[in-house]
């Protein structure tokens, strides 16, 4: 298990470029699958979850090749389809949340898919009935065996239909659409997910020939084609890891350009950091942000508390709600975080309150965050990173602590964020990989 070593309380400064979107990389790399002819993807980021995704790939017979620092080639013209019951491939799948996306693909080329029950962050419960559900009314044939927790599916003549998403599941909705690509007839998909990084799938898989429409609604109309060929896709820079970049800045009183954002693709971001009192410019594609020695929390028109929550987009991603809980303990004024999606994401706080903050944990999905301007800072602290955006949460506030602090279990980390030691090091930040 390694380590950050993190001496914090330096006021960082320059330029920072957000790297490709990682939840976009996991849909469009195992949309490579649904041809055999080459697909190039520009703008992948090298992170833990992307390359096990792509080493999965070639594993399974897909010719990958690497054409520089961040673009890939993929031709699945030799793919294995009986390695889907290779123990040690399994073993893979098994580690990777992002591993349940290869079955809409299979399903549509090879008549069949079966994947163990697929890893990823503790951040509680995370079904996938809605992938089944969908694939199940284009005609397959779904079976869960308990005993191995094993899914299987299969079905040779997947036909076109009118399918109600019982949820707006961006990794359901990708796999759904993904099936329905190469399924007879015309398919309608309400209350789809539609993120950016939807819309982007369903962009490249146009480029390779599919008839897609309704791209960035929630009514996805897809007119089933024979065959798709090949493409060359650019990703979205990661919305993410640009809010987490912002809400790093404010709270280390640093002034950042963060270059090439993708802004009309950002939503409502922006706007949430505006609301905890941090001041953002845009400058063409990028974002600048001044230092700011202290920031206010707006309230509501009637003067209540405001109230910060995550929903399907164009609401607020929950993947940031980390970085808005760990910026709000500094700000002026309160706020209350509320994490509708999953009922384990907020239980890093209390890592925050040993390092001094004026938190309350209302209950598994609500945090009331006391700031206090700054009056008390961070501590600096020991502590283990329990997933991904808590990670970076925990990384930010120690940053903003003066001190040294350690985190620990930092693979959670580099699941979602590349070389983030270097990139942080380049600004000023001082963080040691142990």
């Amino acid at each position: 298990m390694s380590s950050f070593l993190i001496n914090g309380g330096k006021q960082l400064k320059g330029e920072i470029t957000p790297q490709g979107a990682k939840n976009e990389a996991l849909q469009v790399i195992c949309a490579t699958l649904l041809t055999d002819e080459e697909v190039v993807v520009e703008n992948v980021p090298s992170i833990r979850d992307v390359l096990k995704l792509i080493d999965l790939l070639s594993d399974f017979g897909v010719e990958v090749n690497k054409l520089s620092d961040s673009a890939y080639s993929f031709r699945a013209d030799r793919v294995n389809i009986d390695l889907l019951y290779d123990e040690s491939f399994c073993k893979k799948v098994a580690q990777l949340r992002g591993s349940v996306m290869i079955v809409g693909p299979l399903l549509a080329r090879f008549g069949k898919a079966s994947i163990p029950k697929p890893g990823g962050d503790k951040i509680g419960r995370r079904r996938l009935d809605t992938h089944f559900l969908g694939l199940e009314k284009l005609g397959a044939r779904f079976h869960y065996d308990k005993q191995s927790s094993f899914y299987h599916i299969e079905g040779n003549n997947l036909r076109g239909c009118y399918i109600l998403l019982e949820e707006a599941s961006v990794t359901g909705t990708a796999n759904v659409v993904m099936a329905a690509t190469l399924a007879k007839g015309t398919t309608t998909i309400y209350n789809a997910a539609c993120e950016p990084y939807i819309q982007q799938l369903c962009k490249m898989l146009n480029l390779m020939g599919a008839m897609i429409s309704g791209i960035g609604s929630n009514l996805l109309t897809i007119q089933g084609v024979d065959s798709l060929g090949g493409c060359r896709h650019r990703m979205l820079p990661d919305m993410i890891e640009i809010g987490s970049f912002i809400a790093m800045a404010a709270m280390t009183r640093s002034e950042i350009v963060i270059k090439e954002v993708a802004y009309d693709k950002l939503g409502v971001i922006p706007d949430v950091f505006r609301k905890l009192g941090v001041v953002l410019e845009r400058r063409g594609e990028d974002l600048f942000i001044p230092s700011l020695d202290s920031y206010e929390v707006d309230t509501y028109i009637d003067g209540s508390i405001l109230t910060i929550s995550d929903a399907p987009w164009p609401g607020f991603s929950p993947d940031l709600l980390s970085a808005v809980l760990v910026l709000a303990t500094q700000a002026k004024g309160s706020v209350l975080v509320h994490q509708k999606m999953f009922e384990s994401r907020l239980f890093f706080v209390d890592k925050l309150i040993d390092m001094g903050a004026q938190i309350i944990l209302c209950d598994p999905h609500r945090a009331t965050v006391i700031g206090l301007d700054r009056k008390y800072p961070l501590k600096p602290l020991e502590m283990v990173s329990p997933d991904i955006r808590a990670g970076v949460a925990l990384l930010i506030a120690a940053l903003s602590a003066e001190g040294k602090s350690i985190i620990h279990n930092i693979e959670q980390i580099d699941r979602g964020y590349q070389f983030i030691e270097e990139r942080l090091g380049k600004l000023g930040a001082d963080i040691q990989r142990l």
